[in-house]
């Protein structure tokens, strides 16, 4: 299933105005495609889905989560502190038009919230949303040293003198969560190759 179709399929549950779905899905196709995202683009969210289709029995609410994984990226600044937040809030109010039930609602704000620390959560799908945001970190090398050039990229208005301290910062602060995935299927699937992905990037900065 396409991205789009996903989507569609997704909202369909909440409202059947089929102009109302479309206005929704441009905007997100729009925002992940404007430049300068390399990496924060509509090829991740498909990564997400690819991810999460594996686990889709053991995730709760389905719905709730598609929801997380199209708008947990919306808003996406380099030079922002507060993307996280300002995503949550876009998709708040998206989902409001599609008259969403509150409780997915709050569920989808608080997922987007939690990609910013990505801290293991007491809420069971969150955890699923965290892994598959994090999969790549696990991949084959080649695949993970591609997405490193892509987020420098992203960054690229920044010279060595600072990108270097920064993500220096970013892989030291998964080295020291006590496991970088949270679920028992992404640990034993990715968390080996991950850290020798990071520690790897860490000795060539």
């Amino acid at each position: 299933m396409d991205l789009k179709e996903r989507f569609l399929q997704n909202c369909l549950k909440f409202s059947e105005n089929r102009d109302l779905i479309e206005n929704l899905w441009l905007k997100i196709e729009k925002k992940h495609s404007e430049k300068g995202r390399f990496y924060h683009n509509l090829d991740h969210l498909e990564n997400m889905f690819l991810e999460l289709e594996a686990v889709k029995d053991q995730i709760l609410n389905y719905t709730a989560i598609t929801f997380s994984v199209f708008y947990h990226d919306i808003i996406y600044d380099a030079t922002s502190r507060a993307n996280e937040e300002k995503s949550a809030e876009f998709a708040v109010s998206r989902l409001e038009e599609l008259n969403t039930d509150q409780a997915i609602i709050k569920e989808v704000f608080e997922q987007i919230l939690a990609t910013k620390t990505h801290q293991i959560s007491n809420h069971h799908d969150t955890n699923y949303l965290l892994d598959a945001d994090l999969s790549i970190l696990g991949k084959d090398p080649e695949t993970y040293m591609d997405y490193t050039k892509k987020i420098r990229k992203e960054y690229s208005f920044y010279p060595n003198l600072l990108y270097k301290p920064g993500r220096k910062k970013v892989l030291q602060h998964f080295l020291e969560l006590e496991s970088i995935f949270k679920t028992d299927y992404f640990k034993s699937k990715y968390e080996k190759q991950a850290k020798e992905n990071i520690q790897s990037e860490l000795n060539n900065l």
